[in-house]
């Protein structure tokens, strides 16, 4: 088959299509004179004219056959030859079989025909069937030009996001010079000029001036956002208002927009597992039909009506012409890549095809809470303290000690560090344990912060600053701990608002069947109070990695289906052990690789727009396998003449091929169906 580049190149590469379109007209020139010296004597007043039945007539359609079979059509027998040697059959199997035994009978009877049996014959003469081979052959191009042309069409969504990225970048040099290179020059840490009406070239951070970037694609939120020093801006994004300079951070395929596109090749590459079993079905089908074919010619040629070997032949190659499989291999590909576009546009990025169709049977969804269900986006609420302690002491310390995790609530308390301009501490022998906090020396003292089993040491004290904690955490609070030399000194109180759409999708989730379980490292009350608030099935509250991935697994094992959601490096091994796996995009990298879908917008929304999206491909994808089989249930009998001894009815080889291209394109155009799908939020 025709090679594919493993990488997106951003041309649209119809190089596929326009040969198939030069072989399928140039068969056409030869083919038609062909058909119209066959079907012309079946004409009253001119079947009596004597070149129609001349040697003459036979070695012209035999001269015009020879084109369509070794130019336009010489592919086909060559990958048809290549599936017979090495025993993987399919539909060019069918195909060189069917059309080589016919163009074959037809040759010997023009160039020796003495030597063919009278049983052969009608007349003294045996029928030819150059029009059937060339006309086949034709129809076949025809069937390979509109899937050329149906993958094109796929790969529409994989083109606009591709097109996203300017040509060219503004360039400032060391001297504030300005210059316009090709985007394929710039290099990570130089300095770019974004104007406006101009769309954001890398992935990087604003250092001067301010804009108004339209993020649409990357987020799907229509408003333009305001960027100014310190933002970050992302390549592909539109800049609408103001001027500004930006530091390139990520260029060529380090960018998240590179990464989506390459994410989106792969996933239309990939293979469901329901196309295993279309291809179990298609090898054993082979041979089958071959068997029909050959059982075919035997029942014609013993029981037929004159002249029996011209009629058998006639049948065995309509039966393997209209046998051919293409539809039943295109069934699931063509949806798939159709069905992983249409999921990009709503910024639903699949990994793999087998995501798709397991999402389908979810049951139940696991999901995280921080960046999850809420914003991702902390804050210190409380600072409480140990009588005798002092408030930004306590902050100093815990902020110093979290300048070394990328944890979000590790992010809130150095910001709340920040802006009471506390001087953070210099920390030495840092070290954490996920799940449970974070520690280091300070000044010689061991100070800890994170659960409070950790920074005590297993040692919980019974106090009013526990019991302050116990009155937070109620109120939808995480609350970390502090400790000086496994000495409890302040708790520090944050809170992470739940996602405005969060509610609404749980709810739609729910309609659709599926049962919602959170798992959360945060604290019991905590946990209870948000997972109230918005409708959790069940939760587990301080609940570490392993434990997250040992939850899954159990869940599995007593036969639920399930999907993981979540965006923190302590949700990837949880992610890899579900059976689908969904990251939200701000999430960690980590995150995104061991999922299976990853949600652009960071919202559960998408997860019920991704779960509808899955199951629009996979029942079209059994539509396309109900038309392939229905089609062949019904047409190899027919085929094969069952109708004969009741309605007189033969079905020609000719009309066999144009059945046979039909049925692929009633398939092919059934998958494009997917890119109007409606995905109800």
């Amino acid at each position: 088959m025709a090679l594919e580049p493993k990488e997106p190149t951003g041309a649209i590469d119809d190089s596929e299509y326009r040969t198939m379109r030069k072989y399928f007209y140039g068969s056409l020139i030869f083919s038609i004179p062909v058909f119209l010296l066959a079907m012309l004597p079946m004409i009253p007043g001119l079947g009596e004219a004597d070149f129609f039945h001349s040697a003459a007539n036979g070695w012209l359609q035999f001269a015009l056959t020879l084109p369509v079979l070794i130019w336009a059509g010489g592919f086909i027998f060559v990958r048809g030859y290549k599936s017979i040697i090495s025993w993987n059959l399919n539909m060019f199997s069918l195909i060189t079989i069917g059309v080589g035994a016919a163009f074959a009978f037809s040759a010997l009877a023009v160039i020796a025909p003495d030597i063919l049996p009278d049983a052969f014959k009608m007349g003294g003469q045996a029928h030819l069937y150059f029009e059937s081979a060339a006309v086949i052959v034709s129809l076949v191009l025809l069937g390979q030009m509109l899937e050329a042309r149906a993958r094109g069409k796929t790969g529409e969504a994989l083109q606009l996001l591709m097109s996203q990225t300017p040509d060219t970048a503004i360039v400032i040099d060391e001297s504030g010079e300005e210059k316009e290179v090709s985007l394929d020059e710039v290099k990570v840490g130089q300095r770019l000029r974004v104007k406006p009406g101009a769309k954001v070239p890398v992935d990087g951070q604003v250092v001067d001036g301010s804009g108004a970037v339209d993020e649409s694609m990357i987020t799907g939120e229509p408003d333009p956002v305001k960027k100014a020093q310190g933002d970050a801006v992302t390549a592909g994004t539109l800049n609408q208002r103001g001027s500004f300079i930006m530091t390139a951070e990520k260029v060529g395929g380090d960018t998240l927009l590179a990464g989506i596109v390459s994410l989106v090749a792969s996933a239309q590459r990939s293979r469901a597992p329901i196309q295993a079993a279309a291809d179990r079905v298609a090898g054993i089908f082979v041979p089958a039909v071959i068997g029909i074919a050959v059982l075919s010619f035997i029942c014609w040629a013993i029981f037929g009506p004159p002249p029996q070997f011209a009629n058998a032949l006639v049948n065995a190659v309509a039966v393997l012409i209209i046998a051919c499989p293409c539809a039943l291999g295109l069934a699931t590909p063509i949806s798939i890549m159709v069905g992983v576009g249409r999921a990009a546009r709503e910024g639903i990025l699949v990994k793999n095809a087998e995501a798709i169709e397991t999402l389908e049977k979810v049951t139940t969804l696991v999901i995280d809470k921080t960046g999850t269900l809420t914003e991702g986006q902390p804050k210190v609420t409380d600072v409480a303290v140990i009588d005798g302690s002092n408030e930004g002491a306590v902050l100093r310390l815990a902020a110093s000690i979290e300048k070394q995790s990328e944890h979000p609530l590790a992010l809130a308390v150095i910001r709340s560090a920040e802006e009471r301009d506390l001087k953070l501490a210099k920390v030495t022998d840092f070290d954490s344990e996920t799940g449970d906090g974070v520690m280091g020396q300070i000044d010689g003292a061991e100070i800890r912060v994170g659960r409070l089993e950790f920074v005590t040491q297993g040692k919980v004290p019974q106090n009013d600053l526990t019991q302050k904690g116990d009155t937070l955490a109620k109120q939808a609070r995480t609350v970390i701990w502090v400790s000086k030399d496994g000495q409890l000194t302040g708790l520090i109180a944050i809170a992470d608002p739940i996602k405005s759409t969060t509610k609404e999708a749980i709810r739609q989730l729910h309609a659709q069947g599926l049962k919602i379980v959170m798992m959360t490292g945060d604290n019991q009350e905590t946990a209870k109070a948000v997972a109230e608030e918005v409708g959790i099935d069940k939760y587990y509250a301080g609940v570490k990695p392993a434990a997250k991935h040992d939850e899954v697994q159990r869940l599995k094992q007593s036969g639920e289906k399930v999907a993981m959601a979540g965006d923190g490096l302590n949700d990837a091994p949880a992610l890899a052990a579900a059976d689908v796996g969904i990251a939200m995009g701000a999430g960690t990298d980590v995150a995104m690789e061991s999922a299976g879908i990853t949600l652009v917008h960071s919202d559960l929304l998408g997860i019920v727009k991704a779960r509808a999206l899955s199951q629009g491909v996979m029942k079209n994808i059994r539509q396309n396998l109900f038309f392939a089989f229905v089609y062949n249930g019904v047409g190899v009998p027919v085929a094969a003449g069952i109708l004969y001894p009741f309605l007189g009815i033969l079905l020609s080889p000719m009309i066999a091929a144009a059945a046979m291209s039909l049925s692929s394109v009633s398939v092919i155009g059934n998958a494009l169906r997917l890119k109007r799908l409606k995905i109800k939020n």
